[in-house]
């Protein structure tokens, strides 16, 4: 038995000093300290001694253990001392090393278009307006003339929050108008910018959240006249002189009389493409002079003052301004498109 302590303590010690993770040692400690270890099990053998070597065996084995001990304790010591220094290598920092760029980001094409249109409005004198996304029927309907069972009304093309069609996420930022006439002092020259919802199919010229910038001119002797001069400076100050537009006929029920206006396609230049659907122009705003009715219903005497309006599409705005494909890459918030501008 002395042999094989012996034995034991000369294996285990260099078992010990051969370790070089905690994990290794503990597993040395196991084989041999541990309750199916080797010392363990040479301990078990003590009752088939004499009386006589018992205890001198005994006492040795207690002296193999506790140098076995000894030696696993310092190790660990070691080993842990190794463990940080080789965090602290992993971990440290060349402050020589130059250091990440940061991206600094810019402002959306869209919102660029936005400031653009801004700046020409308020340079003629006009007054910018926000307006809630969450709209009453009164504002966005019954007091712009639309009356119930009018199309826009429709299930199919408002998101309503309410089944009595009063409360919505306005389709337009025409209210704006209302709102501008009731609080406002005459004559009035308003812009109000801002997101607008519908019930459309996403295509390259369509988005059920978009956003308008809706106009409006009140005062005495205006007439339409003086909202084609306009219109046509904003959008040739927009795109350049000699941008080609063109006004259609339409019907809106807040203007009468009504009219579109388009541009000539960025893309194709007039002839023909997917952007414009092949008709070589796309339609940029609808406008009018502001129907008397609404004007009544505001408080304003239509038989003193008229006035225009237009609500303009700020996506296609700045897709003709950008010359941008498809308005679905406006939305889509892919660096590669943005980084562009």
């Amino acid at each position: 038995m002395k042999a094989q302590l012996e034995a034991i303590r000369s294996a285990a010690l260099d078992a010990i000093n051969g370790t070089q993770t905690t994990a290794e040692l503990d597993a040395v400690r196991v084989q041999y300290l541990g309750k199916k270890g080797e010392l363990t099990a040479v301990l078990k053998q003590m009752g088939k001694l004499s009386p006589k070597e018992r205890p001198v065996m005994g006492q040795m084995a207690n002296e193999v253990r506790a140098a076995l001990e000894n030696a696993i304790e310092a190790q660990s010591a070691v080993l842990a001392e190794k463990a940080l220094a080789d965090k602290l290598e992993a971990e440290t920092l060349d402050v020589t090393i130059p250091g990440k760029e940061v991206k600094i980001g810019h402002k959306h094409p869209m919102y660029l278009a936005l400031d653009e249109i801004k700046d020409i409005f308020v340079g003629m004198g006009f007054t910018v307006l926000d307006g809630p996304e969450v709209e009453l029927a009164t504002y966005n309907f019954d007091k712009l003339n639309a009356e119930e069972g009018h199309p826009s009304r429709d299930w199919s093309d408002t998101f309503y929050f309410d089944e009595d069609s009063r409360v919505m996420l306005r389709s337009q930022t025409s209210p704006m108008q209302v709102r501008a006439m009731e609080t406002m002092e005459l004559p009035i020259r308003i812009i109000a910018p801002g997101r607008v919802y519908r019930k459309d199919e996403v295509d390259a010229t369509h988005s059920p959240m978009f956003h308008q910038v809706e106009g409006m001119v009140i005062d005495k002797n205006v007439t339409m006249a003086d909202l084609k001069g306009t219109l046509n400076t904003v959008v040739e100050k927009l795109y350049g002189r000699g941008t080609k537009t063109r006004f259609r006929p339409h019907h809106f029920p807040f203007t009468e009389p009504s009219c579109e206006m388009d541009v000539q396609c960025h893309k194709c230049g007039g002839v023909g493409c997917p952007t414009c659907k092949g008709e070589g122009w796309i339609e940029l705003l609808g406008a009018g002079m502001v129907h008397p009715k609404v004007l009544e219903m505001a408080g304003i005497d239509p038989q003193v003052y008229s006035g225009w309006a237009f609500g303009m599409g700020l996506e296609r705005t700045a897709m003709r301004r950008f010359k941008i494909a498809d308005l679905r890459l406006i939305f889509e918030n892919d660096v590669r498109f943005l980084e562009q501008f």
